[in-house]
């Protein structure tokens, strides 16, 4: 056995974890109790990341050598990288000496390296001369950015992780803290258990589990959030609870913002927000006279048409109170992805040059050039994600290169994205999992190392940087992202016209930072002073300039701030209704989000049926007034339309969404979520109908808002197919992707039968679940074909069918010792018995006793089948029904009785992500037990 310390590849808190392997493969990982991130503590997605690494895994999912298509309509044959990468050079080069450097484009990722951006940074703006490289960091981070370096003059968050545990009050502002930052979380649970007087105030749309934790929840309208920070700012100065001294001494620009905030009265803000005017007044009251107060916030001010101003207007608020430069006070972005703030630092964004270099200014452009010694770097801004993306399908650009990320999935609006991988003469798909939607679209698929594999180098939201360690080697013929990338680039530069000598010089990722290290040098996030031998005795925070002993904690604690004057900037932003508000033809709200147990496109979780066990499938959540005033029943079909497309999927009624408001997650992409439109076009998950409108500084898009309508869909011929499969679920999915296309609803996810996470290895088994619907029944091929990817062909199989009802039943049973056990189910036309066959089924009951009522249509079970509940805690597989029996025995306080549930059930006692749900439960449990 060996153990490899490295950091975990999911979110912005920068986990740091210990991977066991042995014999070349990942058999386990745990946290690394010496990270200061996590201190040991892993949530359900970092504590499952060795199965995710697993050999069958990696066989079924992973892309292990360089794929070549020589026609979009044939499927890729495999070739040598020498091969892949002359075959890359020659069209790039033919492209660029045809159209000039910015006919092409790159699209990148904040889950590579920052060795792994910089290098794609230097190629396109060093050696072929275009700024055409952005990142998905752009759909997440880039609000952030543009609000910090307006306010503070430098992108660098002022606040650190351990703040929480010094702030009087902490302000939770557009994020769902518990499911996307869940470690980050379980320090402000701890905080708030340590010392009970601590405030917390959580402001969002949703009332999420990260409400559970809240003194003050403040339900605003989608959108208005800068009219709610103006007013808390217009109580604050009404009230006297500004920091006049701190403002005349480190700040300008105030009295223009009070002229924008003087009419933002409380009545106004309370009206527009749809909060109490009560609510206003405490928060203001608590933020303003707290001893300290930390600002916590991520997507819902960043993925917005207003997004920089959303970020500015609430660093006014710390500004105007003095709430930074010290322990627990400042405004702290949470980072969406593990190395959104290193991508930021090496200039992966098309309009930034490394070490937060301004592309607009010549004295930057010019420092980047002697760096790399090229004659100038293109002064022309790049386009940014949703504007590559527009251009390519303009016919503007004519190559991509993708690297680490899946736009078929996440890109907003995706009609315009998939005409502009069509439409796009070449298209580079660098990527470690053949699985995505972006593969389908991809002429050269190039095989990328992934975590557990690489080496180099991440930065967390707390501007700590993190060795990332390679544990295995690199299976089939998989090379890291930066050595394509330079040896691309070396063969790139034998076809273009000389700008310098070779650019590439590389052989280690080292190599590479230190280069970037060296790019720093005098800058607001100097590192001259880190190597990576002492990164590989502890993670450092930037600055850490040469002579330093550690990296700064926090930031601006002097009042100094990088700006020409050294003051901070107040922002005097407006107030901007939403880019696409509701109106009677799309009366809904949609908002998106993230789940608790998934990741991004689901590359990666979604190879896992134990991280669907708490949502299991697709669905729209909407409030159960909406459901009840449009004649809906929980599960039915709806069309959920926008402007620019429309889905299907089951409604869900759910208490945490207001009146007219819906809520879809942003991982359903067309890999799990599809159909067929009315007018004959593939559906494409969420993002079909996302609009991609963005904020005019950041070039960030709306995510978190389009305005839909949602109608009944009227299919009456329903199918389910669900079973266990000899080789596991993921390698039915390929088959089964093609299958989605031929229903106006289909969904098709794992499952997992969910035993503890310990003894997952061994008895852990995978099935898959399809679900579709059509207004009639489909040609008999297709079910033929279905029933094939369950295995429902041999002579185990049970069958029953009735063409003239359209209705079908196929069950697969097997032996196991004295019972029967089903393995596969195919239910057609008639799925009303899917409730009793896939309990028999997931729980693995016996099944002799059901004799003719396997194939009876329309049969009840004769006895008793209750259906599994809603799982809650990943870990040990523990369901809603089991805790709420313990429930009903327990006494004592709430604490108390949770601290029964985890002692009886042990849910809630390794990753601790479903302690808020687990706390809901309780709460809501105690008043029916008092009633009865």
């Amino acid at each position: 056995m060996k153990e490899t310390k490295s950091t975990c590849p999911y979110c912005g808190v920068g986990c740091g974890v210990v991977i066991q392997s042995e014999g070349g493969q990942i058999t386990g990982v745990r946290g690394d109790p010496d990270h200061p991130a996590n201190f040991g503590r892993l949530c359900t997605k970092g504590s499952t990341l060795h199965l995710t690494a697993s050999a069958e895994v990696t066989r079924q999912t992973r892309l292990l050598h360089p794929m070549l298509r020589e026609r979009r309509d044939e499927k890729p044959l495999r070739v040598d990288w020498h091969v892949a990468l002359e075959v890359a050079a020659d069209r790039f080069a033919q492209t660029i000496r045809a159209h000039g450097p910015d006919s092409v484009g790159f699209y990148i990722s904040g889950q590579l390296l920052t060795e792994d951006y910089y290098v794609f940074n230097k190629l396109a703006k060093g050696l072929i001369g275009t700024n055409n490289v952005d990142t998905n960091s752009r759909l997440c981070m880039s609000s952030a950015v543009a609000g910090y370096k307006l306010t503070l003059g430098a992108d660098a968050p002022p606040s650190c992780y351990d703040d929480v545990n010094h702030a009087g009050c902490i302000f939770i502002v557009g994020s769902n803290t518990a499911f996307a930052h869940p470690i980050l979380f379980r320090r402000i649970e701890d905080a708030k258990a340590a010392r009970p007087d601590l405030k917390v105030i959580f402001c969002d749309p949703r009332r999420t589990d990260t409400a559970e934790l809240a003194d003050l929840y403040l339900p605003v309208q989608p959108g208005t959030d800068v009219m709610l920070f103006h007013g808390l700012l217009h109580i604050m100065l009404w009230e006297g609870w500004t920091k006049p001294d701190y403002i005349a001494n480190h700040t300008s620009g105030f009295e223009a913002l009070k002229a924008v905030v003087r009419d933002c009265t409380p009545d106004l803000v309370a009206q527009t927000c749809g909060i109490r005017k009560e609510d206003l007044f405490t928060a203001a009251q608590w933020f303003a006279t707290s001893p300290a107060t930390l600002s916590l916030y991520c997507q819902g001010l960043n993925q917005s048409s207003s997004g920089t101003a959303k970020n500015a207007a609430l660093v006014n608020l710390h500004l105007a109170t003095a709430q930074i430069g010290r322990a627990g006070a400042g405004p702290f972005s949470l980072t969406g992805q593990p190395n959104a703030m290193g991508g930021r630092e090496v200039g992966g964004l098309a309009n930034l040059l490394s070490a937060h270099r301004d592309l607009a200014d010549p004295r930057h452009r010019a420092e980047v050039a002697a760096l790399w010694g090229v004659p100038a770097v293109p002064e022309k801004p790049g386009k940014t994600a949703v504007e590559m993306f527009q251009a390519a399908a303009d016919g503007e650009i004519k190559a991509l290169w993708i690297a680490c990320t899946n736009p078929a999935q996440s890109m907003p609006d995706q009609k315009v994205v998939r005409r502009a991988l069509e439409r796009a003469e070449f298209v580079v798909v660098q990527e470690a999992f053949a699985t995505t939607s972006t593969c389908d679209y991809a002429d050269l698929l190039l095989p990328a190392t992934t975590w557990g594999e690489k080496e180099g180098t991440v930065t967390n939201s707390e501007r700590r940087i993190s060795r990332v360690r390679a544990a295995v080697p690199a299976p089939g013929s998989t090379r890291h992202d930066w050595d394509i990338v330079v040896d691309f680039g070396r063969r790139l530069e034998k076809r273009l016209p000389p700008r310098a000598a070779s650019l590439f010089p590389y052989t280690t990722p080292e190599a590479i930072w230190r280069e970037h290290r060296e790019s720093t040098r005098g800058r607001d996030l100097d590192i001259t002073g880190l190597s990576y031998a002492l990164l590989e005795q502890s993670p450092q925070q930037w600055p850490f300039p040469a002579g330093a002993t550690e990296g700064r904690a926090r930031l601006y604690a002097d009042g100094v701030f990088p700006t020409p004057d050294g003051k901070a900037r107040f922002a005097a932003v407006t107030y901007q209704p939403l880019a696409e508000p509701r109106e009677s033809r799309y009366p809904f709200s949609l908002t998106t989000g993230r789940l608790r147990d998934q990741w991004h496109g689901m590359s990666r979780t979604g190879t896992l049926g134990r991280l669907f066990g708490h949502v299991p499938e697709p669905v729209v959540q909407m409030h159960p007034q909406d459901l009840a005033r449009r004649g809906l029943k929980e599960g039915e079909l709806v069309h959920v339309t926008s402007k620019r497309g429309s889905i299907v999927l089951p409604a869900q009624a759910s208490t945490e969404l207001g009146p007219s408001q819906a809520f879809i997650a942003m991982h359903w992409g067309s890999e799990y979520l599809g159909g067929l439109s009315s007018t004959g076009e593939p559906l494409a998950g969420v993002n079909a109908i996302t609009t991609s409108a963005y904020c005019p500084t950041s070039k960030q898009p709306e995510l978190k808002h389009a305005a839909v309508k949602i109608l009944k869909a009227e299919l009456p011929w329903t199918l389910l197919a669900v079973g266990w499969l000899p080789d596991g679920a993921l390698a039915a999915r390929e088959p089964l992707k093609g299958l989605m296309a031929a229903f106006p609803f289909a969904s098709c996810v794992p499952f997992a039968n969910n035993v503890p996470l310990e003894q997952a290895a061994a008895r852990e088994r995978s099935g898959l679940l399809f679900r579709a619907a059509a207004y009639e029944a489909p040609p008999e091929e297709l079910l033929q074909r279905l029933e094939q990817v369950l295995g429902l062909t041999g002579a185990e199989t049970l069958r029953y069918a009735d063409k003239r009802k359209g209705q079908r039943r196929s069950i697969r049973v097997c032996r196991d010792g004295a019972d029967l056990r089903l393995e596969a189910v195919l239910l057609a036309g008639d799925t009303s018995a899917e409730a009793w066959l896939k309990a028999l089924l997931v729980q693995e009951l016996p099944a002799q006793a059901y004799g003719r009522l396997l194939l009876s249509p329309g049969a009840k079970a004769p006895v008793a089948l209750q259906a599994k509940g809603k799982q809650v805690c990943s870990c040990f597989g523990v369901e809603a029904p089991a805790i709420e029996r313990h429930l009903s025995t327990a006494d004592g306080t709430p604490d108390e009785r949770l601290a029964s549930l985890q002692a009886g059930l042990r849910c809630g006692t390794n990753c601790g992500s479903c302690v808020p749900e687990l706390k809901r439960m309780v709460r809501a449990l105690v008043p029916l037990r008092q009633a009865a």
